[in-house]
């Protein structure tokens, strides 16, 4: 089915010519000259995209744009002007629009705006439906994918889910290894059967065997009675290996061949027993170099992975940061019975802007400290821990010391995005041309690396 293309624009020329090449694109299209009209066409059929102008006569643009947010809450609005300043477009989507076209442009920019706002409504759906099915196994653990590196970690677990094969979750500690593995359960069709999570480097290794493959009572000193086992447990079901690198070399080899012959041998027993459990493993080391060194044995390494899911840091989706700060506010508010309901915009840019070496965990323990602190409904910078306020600027040069690739790239573009905005005095739309980056993305990389015009 089509989408419903709505273009409020009090020029005629233009609504024609832009009728004409959207439905030569094969969007259907209604018009509507003035913001009273668009109304009534919102009446009469479901609308998909509206493109708005922001200057009309009688209730302009920005007026309209809370009406189209409220009534149209799945709609993507675009709104397009030829005298709206920069400021006034990042208010309008700060308001709910999705982009903002600067007249006068080329259909081909209209084109790609409306590719780029379906693709982002597909997987705004998709999201949507993910979250739905793993809400009951998630908790209150929140996955939040508003940065694209999520959003592609999203889709990778969903494609991964409906089989049995083995996924291996690397990660640095603290990104939530362990909630996109009950993602992963959720979403399979084991998700009615057990979900068993194990701690590999918090078991002693001595235990370690009876734990993973259970013991007949009676098989060592202590075992007044027989134990199952974690494979047994969750057979049927999952079974989680979290800090996988830590297991020791002996457990290797057992674990290797349980992947292998699907089935266990009880500590004590003779004849082994058939599970079938689907083995999701996570780890914060690097396994390769374990490989190498001899740490990790290779054979296993290839058999966990199968599906290899690389969760990124906090520091790496810094657009995710404002969600999770909502997140948390609405949990440790109701927890703790604090009337703490938002955050000014200093503190914010100063927890987007620090670079989480504790990743979602740490922000999580920043804010509850913040709520326990704050004396009003409103968390400012003196509630946040010394080290978050006075972090260097993530976009500053690195020091003479720092060798990373990471802090370098981002360096490197906040100096020629000040550069660009320097060559075309300040106008945001020009500097994106420079750069060969859309405005939109622009304006993220603005608050991103906090650049002030």
């Amino acid at each position: 089915m089509p989408e419903r293309v709505l273009i409020v624009d009090d020029d005629a020329p233009l609504r024609e010519s832009l009728e004409l090449v959207l439905a030569a694109e094969g969007y259907e299209v209604v018009t509507a000259p003035d913001a009273d009209s668009a109304l009534r066409r919102i009446d009469d059929s479901p609308i998909d995209v509206v493109l708005c102008d922001l200057r009309m006569p009688g209730m302009d643009g920005l007026e309209l744009l809370p009406h189209l947010v409220r009534r149209l809450p799945a709609a993507t609005v675009i709104l397009m002007s030829a005298y709206g300043t920069e400021d006034l477009a990042i208010e309008a989507m700060g308001r709910g629009a999705y982009d903002y076209l600067a007249k006068p442009f080329q259909p081909s920019e209209v084109l790609l705006t409306l590719r780029k706002a379906r693709e982002r409504e597909r997987l705004r759906r998709a999201n949507q439906l993910l979250q739905r099915e793993i809400d009951r196994a998630v908790g209150n653990r929140p996955i939040v994918a508003a940065s694209q590196p999520m959003i592609d970690v999203l889709e990778l677990i969903e494609r991964a889910a409906e089989f049995k094969t083995t996924v291996l979750l690397t990660g640095e500690s603290g990104t939530g290894k362990e909630v996109l593995a009950r993602a992963i359960h959720a979403q399979s069709g084991r998700r009615d059967d057990a979900f068993v999570a194990v701690n590999c480097g918090a078991i002693p290794e001595n235990l370690l065997e009876s734990e993973m493959f259970g013991h007949a009572k009676g098989a060592f000193t202590g075992a007044s009675r027989a134990r199952r086992g974690l494979f047994l447990e969750a057979d049927t079901g999952t079974l989680f290996l979290d800090e996988i690198g830590e297991l020791p070399p002996s457990l290797q080899v057992k674990l290797l061949r349980v992947l292998q012959e699907e089935e266990v041998r009880p500590v004590g027993e003779s004849k082994p027993r058939r599970i079938d459990v689907r083995v999701l493993a996570a780890t914060a080391r690097d396994l390769e170099a374990d490989v190498a060194t001899g740490r990790f044995r290779e054979d296993l390494f290839y058999r966990l992975n199968v599906v290899r899911v690389e969760v990124p840091p906090l520091r790496e989706r810094s657009q995710d940061i404002p969600l999770l700060v909502d997140h948390f506010l609405a949990r440790f508010r109701e927890a703790l019975g604090r009337p703490v309901r938002s955050i000014d915009d200093e503190a914010l840019e100063k927890l987007v802007a620090y670079a989480w070496p504790g990743n979602v965990r740490e922000l999580e323990n920043v804010i509850e400290r913040a709520v326990i602190l704050a004396e009003g409904e409103r968390i400012t910078a003196g509630e946040l821990p010394a080290n978050v306020v006075d972090a260097r600027d993530g976009s500053a040069p690195p020091g003479p010391g720092d060798l990373s690739l990471k802090r370098g790239r981002r360096a490197v573009e906040a100096d020629l995005i000040r550069r660009a905005l320097s060559a075309t005095d300040g106008n945001r739309t020009k500097a994106a041309r420079l750069l060969e980056i859309s405005h939109r993305a622009l304006l993220y990389k603005l608050k991103d690396y906090g650049i002030r015009d």
